[in-house]
């Protein structure tokens, strides 16, 4: 590695934005339409078509506007309870408080970092209020959905997927986005697509998507698409329910048009990096993250390499401050929520609550795996982080 290599720093992500993206947004500017429009509506048409199973696809500002967005069609309110796992960003629960509802956490199984299905099982018996169940497909490697629909199918629970992470994964042949009451992705700017911001919500419930599309704007009952490009005067529309604000404009519908025609090639190129990671660290005292269950897909938003603390000596924080000293970057992928005050203190959990979910966080990092890295980007990442782990090793 030269001199000039080790001096450059290698960001934790960077977005992949061609020349078609920039076109299309310039084109957007000048057509005079650059809130929700035709761009929207073409980008939730290709989204549907992809994911396929009959699903509508509501575009959306966030991710987490999604959320919301999907846990108050399905009817969660005061008193009730969602299910979901502490091992993920506070948008999965918070969504649950807007609602007036409260969040039961699951703790998550030890290889995959995803919810536990064995868990759930035993948290709904104790907690007959659950009214959402909410797994999230961390990484980009789909949970256990099989496992999942049949005890929220036994309970008469709908299932709405945290999918911020996996676009495109797959579950025993089929695509996360299908499996559902419902799923939301995230296009945030360093997810597998990328709109700047922005989300999108699937869902082959027409009831459901009809109230998610409403609540989008306002409560309006008609799109605002609609009432400002006829040719006859049709200005006149109704509020039938007190919604927000989640919609999404047009100039991101524009980058994600094309971002969704690479998304496959982006997958590959992902999946390709992770591979030369985990080969390259095999004979590591680090744990490396599980690939995709035979026949399926997986997303690999994110690469976790988890260390071992008995045979290093050294820990995660300054593991990443050493990478970050040879100008890697490495972020957290995640504190778990039981450790942060205000869950903490809501549900006076402990560190203890969760001693899977805490376990995983304790020694993991997540290393750069996005489109834009070289080949000796990649050769850079694996050398430092050898370098770093033998020099630490016991």
């Amino acid at each position: 590695m030269s001199a000039d290599e080790r001096a450059r720093f290698l960001p934790f992500a960077l977005p992949d934005i061609g020349e078609e993206e920039i076109t299309e947004v310039v084109e957007c500017l000048r057509s005079g339409w650059i809130t929700t429009g035709p761009r929207a509506r073409e980008f939730e048409r290709r989204f549907a078509e992809f994911i396929g199973g009959g699903v509508q696809a509501i575009s959306v500002n966030s991710a987490t506007a999604g959320l919301h967005l999907a846990l108050e069609a399905l009817g969660v309110g005061a008193g009730d309870v969602v299910a979901t796992t502490p091992y993920t960003f506070t948008a999965t629960a918070e969504v649950a408080r807007y609602l007036g509802a409260d969040v039961l956490f699951v703790d998550i199984e030890a290889d995959s970092l995803n919810i536990d299905a064995a868990e759930l099982r035993a948290a709904l018996e104790r907690e007959p209020r659950v009214k959402a169940i909410v797994p999230v497909h961390i990484g980009g490697r789909a949970c256990d959905m099989e496992a999942i629909r049949a005890i929220a199918v036994r309970h008469g629970i709908p299932v709405l997927e945290d999918a911020a992470h996996a676009l495109p994964a797959t579950h025993r042949g089929r695509m996360i986005g299908t499996l559902s009451e419902a799923t939301v992705f995230s296009f945030y700017a360093t997810k597998t697509l990328v709109t700047g911001e922005g989300g999108m919500l699937v869902s082959a419930d027409p009831k459901l998507a009809e109230r998610a599309r409403i609540m989008r704007l306002h409560g309006i009952s008609r799109d605002v698409f609609d009432r400002y490009t006829s040719r006859t005067p049709d200005w006149y529309y109704e509020v039938i329910a007190p919604g927000f604000k989640y919609n999404m404009p047009d100039i991101m519908a524009a980058i994600g048009i094309h971002q969704l025609r690479k998304v496959q090639q982006f997958r590959a190129r992902r999946e390709s990096i992770a591979q030369r990671y985990t080969a390259a660290f095999a004979d590591l005292p680090v744990r490396t993250p599980l690939g995709a269950a035979p026949g399926d897909l997986h997303a690999w938003h994110l690469y976790v390499l988890r260390l071992d603390g008995e045979r290093l000596r050294i820990g995660r924080d300054r593991f990443i401050e050493e990478l970050g000293a040879l100008g890697i970057g490495a972020s957290v992928h995640f504190i778990p929520l039981h450790l942060q005050p205000y869950w903490r203190d809501r549900y006076a959990l402990r560190p203890e609550s969760y001693p899977r979910a805490l376990a995983a966080y304790r020694g993991a990092l997540s290393l750069p795996i996005y489109t834009r890295m070289t080949d000796a980007d990649v050769a850079r990442v694996i050398e430092t982080v050898r370098t770093i782990v033998l020099r630490h090793a016991r």
